[in-house]
């Protein structure tokens, strides 16, 4: 299989650049995740999809993946939390850690190959401050040690921030401030309290600063740098950038990134994600309202990374209705070429001889090879249902069996990406009715439209509602049934 070429908007040149790993059998690619300290916010889940994305995108496109997503599990707010409920750190982080992994389970994310946790990294961390010492970059002040930002002439060079007004000796202790605010940063933090997760080390008795932990992790799982590194746009300034500088500031001869890609924010409702605006979504609060997590994933990835993302339950529904489109087709395929129990063996071979077909795929791919444009992606989706359901709608089930084939692959093909389609019959319990009734009462309201009879079909639509059977009318004419839930 041939590689498809991707360019990326890569953060630190602002342009789009062909993507050229290192090794295509070995793409290596780091992503910042979550701080182990309550549940993942919609935000959050947003930026995992980001990553799950770029991953299904580049397996598709004939790579070989080794990814690798942090879990921070010491940080102030982890300390100050499991101070307050007493509890140790690794008690405290446990149940926060698991309802990550669920919730990544929940949106259909794969599983990447490492999750490097921060506590099991302190021996890195500790080796990395002894090369900045030695590289004169590191000072001491009050038993903490800070990275010097005067002693390293390439600060800046990812986020474009101007650190030529900054004072010397200017410090922050803390694990996240103020963007836009240049300061020397804390890599080890001397313990203030008893109560304090502190571990006894060469380099003094403390714990590490959130930014020494991703560039110690990246280390000490590939042995060097990245392909590439993605996170929140958040996170470009100071938390990318700190690292760049500690990473090169260690390492000055070898390439820490190849490629930085950043998320764009989401909103909710038009406005910053806010509890005191009560606009405050986590996964689980979307689920507990009853919507489909299918319908979630599909809503926070039809929008381009680089795009903000206008979330709202609202928009929540116009993705399930948008589903239901496509899966409704792909039902139809089935169907007509009477394929379900032939499945398991056509699906993964990706061969078009339709040209049509061809031309989809090819649009497909190439706008995931485009910096993952996911809304062009899935516009050639819906120019595949479109063609499909024509075809269905002209020749029903003596459509040609190859054409109904390759569409089924081609469908399968696309739902490698966005994972949230059904290639197996959905069995629903129809409490006695049955199937034929159903849809003998469908092809009666159709008969009563195309009549002009909107009363009857009005009342058969109303009949079929009270004994719990929902229909849905497709653009293409076609109807669908239900059971409510």
């Amino acid at each position: 299989m041939s590689l498809v070429p991707f360019v990326f908007q890569n953060s630190k040149s602002g342009k789009k650049e062909p993507f050229q790993p290192k090794d295509p059998t070995n793409v290596t690619i780091y992503s910042c995740g979550p701080t182990v300290y309550n549940f993942a916010h919609i935000g959050n889940i947003r930026s995992f999809l980001f990553v799950d994305i770029l991953r299904r995108s580049l397996l598709l496109g004939g790579y070989k993946l080794n990814q690798s997503m942090n879990i921070t599990d010491i940080d102030d707010k982890i300390i100050n939390e499991s101070i307050k409920q007493k509890m140790s750190v690794e008690e405290f982080t446990k149940p926060w850690t698991e309802a990550f992994f669920k919730d990544l389970e929940t949106v259909h994310i794969q599983k990447l190959e490492h999750y490097p946790k921060a506590t099991e990294s302190i021996e890195d961390m500790v080796g990395l401050v002894e090369t900045l010492q030695k590289n004169g970059l590191v000072y001491e002040k009050d038993g903490n040690l800070y990275f010097s930002i005067q002693k390293f002439s390439r600060y800046g060079e990812l986020s474009k921030i101007d650190v030529s007004g900054m004072k010397s000796g200017v410090r922050y202790d803390a694990d996240e401030y103020e963007k836009d605010d240049v300061r020397d940063f804390v890599l080890w933090k001397n313990q203030k309290t008893e109560e304090e997760k502190c571990w006894h080390t060469r380099i003094g008795s403390g714990r590490p600063g959130w930014h020494l932990e991703c560039s110690a992790m990246i280390r000490k799982v590939y042995g060097s740098g990245v392909d590439i590194h993605t996170g929140g746009i958040d996170l470009l300034f100071p938390h990318h950038e700190n690292e760049a500088a500690q990473s090169h500031g260690a390492f000055p001869e070898e390439e820490f990134v190849g490629t930085w890609l950043h998320c764009e924010h989401l909103l909710v409702d038009g406005e910053k994600m806010s509890k005191s605006k009560g606009n405050f979504y986590t996964l689980r609060d979307i689920l507990e309202k009853g919507y489909d997590p299918n319908a979630i994933r599909y809503h926070l990835i039809s929008a381009h990374y680089r795009s903000k993302l206008n979330f709202s339950l609202n928009k929540l529904e116009e993705s399930k209705t948008a589903m239901e489109r496509i899966q409704n087709t792909i039902y139809r395929v089935l169907d007509a070429g009477e394929l379900w129990t032939k499945v398991p063996e056509i699906l993964e071979i990706f061969e078009f001889s339709n040209q049509e077909l061809q031309k989809v795929n090819s649009e497909f791919m190439n706008s995931l090879g485009d910096d993952l444009n996911v809304p062009r992606a899935l516009a050639s989706v819906f120019e595949l249902v479109r063609i499909v359901n024509q075809v269905l709608d002209g020749g029903g089930s003596t459509a040609n069996p190859t054409f109904l084939k390759e569409s089924l692959q081609l469908f399968y093909k696309i739902n490698e990406l966005f994972a949230v389609f059904q290639f197996e019959k959905q069995v629903q319990s129809l409490d006695g009715i049955s199937e034929d009734w159903i849809l003998d009462q469908i092809n009666q309201r159709k008969i009563a439209k195309q009549n002009k009879d909107f009363s009857t079909a009005d009342k058969i639509r109303k009949e079929l509602e009270e004994k719990g059977i929902l229909l849905a009318d497709t653009k293409e004419g076609n109807t669908t049934w239900k059971k409510a839930q």
